[in-house]
């Protein structure tokens, strides 16, 4: 019993510390840093030129004026974009340059960046 408690444990960890999230972390912290310091906004329709994608395929991130978009790139259930919008959520709770994380009505996640 302690072993499958320790190795649901350890799967858990593996799967939630995944080098895709850690990734995906780095391109939407890129985007909020330079929204807070390069640019004051990426233009009403959008900067899909800047569009970047995880290496696994995963993620795809691009900005829309002061809103960052974050799309998964495989068909998931509506409850998995909840769980990521959770996980961006708690990343960027105490970061005062992000208002809120939400899905918006196309389904995907939005990082807002609005002043």
């Amino acid at each position: 019993m302690k072993k499958l408690l320790l190795y649901s444990i350890m799967l858990f960890i593996a799967v939630g510390c995944s080098p895709s999230k850690k990734e995906l972390y780095e391109i939407t912290d890129g985007f909020v840093q330079s929204l807070d310091t390069q640019y004051t906004s990426y233009g009403a329709l959008g900067g899909l030129e800047y569009r970047k994608t995880t290496s696994d395929g995963l993620y795809a991130v691009f900005p829309m004026g002061r809103l960052i978009n974050v799309k998964i790139e495989e068909y998931v259930e509506s409850d998995e974009y909840e769980r990521l919008r959770k996980r961006l959520e708690r990343h960027y709770k105490n970061d005062n340059r992000v208002n809120k994380v939400y899905i918006n009505q196309g389904g995907t996640i939005m990082i807002d960046c609005r002043n």
